[in-house]
């Protein structure tokens, strides 16, 4: 019997979590060291520089605790500065576009309050990677070639780029000044990473527009998860600044809906698009910071506003929901659960891709661009503001039943994230589908739509026959990938059925790792 389980993005940061299980940590700990290894690994999809979100629950807890470590606009970003540019949205290679990192207070306030280890262990593996060195993956490797021209010359990345050349795969990389960054850490906590060195380089980053004051403030707080009741479980995320709500709410009104248990029935297919699009063209009005929400969170899971939403869906054809949507991003989720029933369900990214232009020059790590998720439109509860957190896309979910976590479900994906959940937890916690067969079926997305459009969506080959061609006569107007597609993932998922324990991998991404033990 399998009573622990860790999956990551990642088989070197699925083993540092391994690891610190096996020295005797809990799930809380594993995921602290994974979420470190992976920065180190896979600087492609997170880092010191991002944020972070977690979702814990442990048995008999009546509900799970939320952590929001995403990071807050500096006391220097202004969006009146920016409009009076002639901007009317924020570029990535803007300095507003770095908010504050949240990664560090969010590992460091979980492990403080439910871990069992200390920095010192915790953080141990992902040292040892950095300062011992890693295989450069395909994806990697991939990353940094389509980044050259931005990050050749950024000593924060200088060990991938050898001799000015991007890295292959399969060499060997190693980051020292990462290393000595996470031995600060792992020294003197929060203190020393956003008073010391690393604070100084990421104020100098982005021109004082952080400073030091604003990162003296923590990024990490404790929030009420919001939840919604599905397939005989409660499906939980993290209210806005996240967009989490997307996920679990497509999949309540899918359900509400009465649709075919069959996801070889293109009626299936149908509804759970329609139950994603009757929800999200309202999106970008109603996540903003927690503080200046134009819905209470409390709402955006009523099951009263669910069911206006479902009436609005026709069985037969695609609806019309205006609005627009962003594009796939990089970020890594990874969940844990360990022999005591506890269980984490965690997400960390530096948003686009690698993220900013901007690194923390001596101390090894790049900065996000999640500022490019605040709007510039005046008097809009998601616009620019000192110290305000902006629109997140980083969408964990926590599924319980009985006062038990039951499912751990997340991805990447930027704005597609819930998308993505929606499909996989249609099929595995509504459908009852094996978990790698789950992961092994064709995906969708819809990447952007506007007023009166119509549902336009991008499918991965592999749909049941007639599926395609049915959607096509409902209304969808649908463009095939080629192949599977790495960023429409990698989703990890664990089931927690009593003390066994079940989990699987992606296999869009050659790195994903389960592990069970």
């Amino acid at each position: 019997m399998t009573s622990n389980a860790v999956v990551t993005p990642h088989r070197l940061s699925a083993e540092a979590g391994r690891q610190i299980i096996v020295q005797g940590g809990n799930a809380v700990d594993a995921a602290i060291a994974a979420v470190a290894a992976q920065g180190v690994v896979a600087p492609e999809t997170c880092g010191l520089g991002g944020d972070l979100f977690a979702l814990i629950q442990a048995p008999g807890w009546e509900r799970p605790r939320g952590l929001n470590a995403s990071g807050r606009a500096g006391s220097g970003a202004k969006a009146g500065e920016l409009r009076d540019l002639g901007l009317s949205s924020i570029p990535g290679d803007h300095p507003a576009a770095a908010t504050i990192p949240g990664c560090v207070d969010g590992m460091v306030t979980l492990l403080d309050e439910l871990g069992s280890l200390d920095l010192r262990q915790v953080l141990a593996p992902a040292i040892a990677l950095a300062r011992e060195g890693f295989e450069v993956s395909t994806e990697q490797a991939a990353a940094f070639g389509r980044q050259a021209e931005v990050y050749r010359d950024n000593t924060a990345v200088a060990s991938f780029y050898p001799e000015g050349r991007v890295v292959r795969r399969g060499e060997v990389v190693k980051r020292v000044e990462l290393a000595r960054t996470l031995e600060t850490i792992a020294a003197g906590g929060r203190d020393a990473f956003y008073g010391g060195t690393p604070g100084d380089d990421i104020s100098a980053a982005v021109g004082g527009l952080i400073h030091r004051d604003d990162m003296a403030v923590s990024q990490a707080d404790w929030v009420d998860p919001i939840g919604v009741e599905v397939a005989g479980s409660t499906a939980w995320t993290l209210p806005p600044n996240s967009q989490g709500y997307l996920g679990p709410a497509t999949l309540a009104v899918f359900e509400m809906l009465g649709t075919p248990d069959d996801p070889t029935d293109p009626a299936w297919w149908h509804l759970l698009i329609e139950s994603y699009r009757c929800l999200a063209w309202e999106r970008d009005d109603l996540v903003s910071d927690p503080e200046n929400l134009a819905l209470p969170a409390d709402l955006l899971l009523d099951r009263a506003r669910l069911e206006r939403a479902a009436a609005t869906v026709d069985p037969a054809r695609t609806g019309v929901w205006p609005a627009a949507m962003g594009s796939v991003s990089s970020t890594a989720y990874l969940c844990a659960a360990d022999a005591e029933g506890l269980a984490v369900s965690i997400i960390q990214s530096n948003y686009r891709g690698t993220g900013s232009p901007f690194g923390a020059a001596r101390s090894g790590f790049l900065l996000q661009d999640r500022g490019m998720g605040f709007t510039l439109t005046p008097g809009h509860p998601n616009e620019l503001g000192p110290g305000k957190r902006p629109l997140h896309t980083l969408s964990p979910t926590l599924w319980s039943a009985h006062d038990r976590p039951k499912w751990l479900v997340g991805t990447r994906g930027g704005a597609v994230q819930p998308q993505l959940i929606a499909q996989l937890a249609a099929r595995t916690i509504i459908g009852g589908q094996d978990l790698d067969a789950a992961q092994e079926a064709s995906r969708w997305i819809i990447s952007e739509f506007g007023p009166g459009s119509a549902s336009s969506l991008d499918f991965e080959p592999g749909a049941p026959d007639g599926v395609i061609d049915d959607l096509k006569r409902r209304g969808h107007v649908i463009s095939l990938a080629d192949g599977r597609q790495p960023g429409w993932g990698p989703m990890s998922i664990i089931e927690l059925a009593g003390a066994e324990r079940r989990a699987a991998a992606d296999p869009r991404v050659d790195t994903a790792t389960a592990l069970l033990f």
